[in-house]
């Protein structure tokens, strides 16, 4: 059973470099923000879990863990998406068209 997990993690790390490599540049802070979404869906998982009983000391250590970086993913994509909303507001120095004054 172990190496059959393990053989499904190290395929998933191939496919999702692989997806991921193919995404053009203008993509990614989108993909990023669209991603918070799952990370919030990963975070609210890992909190019902370790309130339900997680039963060994391990487990408890795995969900902190992975509460901790969910939470920190979370967080940083909200902080790209809010620069990358930032870049499209208009400053007082721009015309329409992105020329100074």
């Amino acid at each position: 059973m172990l190496v059959q997990n393990l053989a499904v993690l190290v395929l998933a790390g191939f496919v999702g470099f692989a997806v991921i490599s193919k995404v053009p540049n203008t993509l990614h802070t989108p993909l990023m923000s669209g991603t918070n979404a799952i990370h919030g869906i990963v975070l609210l998982g890992g909190l019902i879990v370790l309130g339900l009983g997680a039963e060994s000391v391990l487990d408890k250590i795995l969900l902190v863990i992975a509460i901790a970086f969910g939470t920190i993913n979370v967080i940083g994509g909200f902080l790209v998406t809010d620069r990358m909303l930032g870049m499209f507001k208009n400053s007082p120095n721009r015309t329409r068209d992105g020329d100074r004054r």
